[in-house]
């Protein structure tokens, strides 16, 4: 299911753990995503949003490297850009403006996390 609803799609993927990032960029690639970053910092994440035309999806870990994403995240809204949040938070951490965001926990599986992105994109 993730081949059909990832395929040219361009994800963004931004993820601290490099471990993790490695992973889903190959699970996001393996499912014919077209992968941008990954970035691991917010500064990264923002100047990425900003400077990339097209961006159909994202991941977004929502702790980067101490910062919260949050910022990131408000950009990715503003471009109407579908996101899901990785973290390892509760509910009650994530604000109430992103109540609505798909939230997949850590440790994540990655084909989960690819399911979630392409049902975000294609709701």
């Amino acid at each position: 299911m993730a081949e059909q609803t990832l395929r040219d799609c361009h994800i963004l993927v931004v993820e601290d753990e490099y471990m993790l990032a490695n992973e889903l960029r190959i699970e996001l690639g393996e499912a014919g995503a077209i992968v941008l970053g990954p970035v691991g910092t917010l500064e990264g994440a923002l100047t990425m949003i900003e400077a990339e035309p097209h961006i159909d999806g994202a991941v977004v870990d929502v702790n980067l490297c101490g910062d919260l994403a949050y910022p990131a995240a408000d950009l990715l809204a503003q471009r109407q850009v579908p996101f899901v949040f990785t973290t390892g938070y509760d509910q009650g951490m994530i604000p109430p403006r992103f109540k609505h965001i798909p939230r997949c926990e850590k440790p994540v599986d990655m084909a989960k996390v690819a399911r979630a992105i392409g049902r975000a994109m294609h709701q």
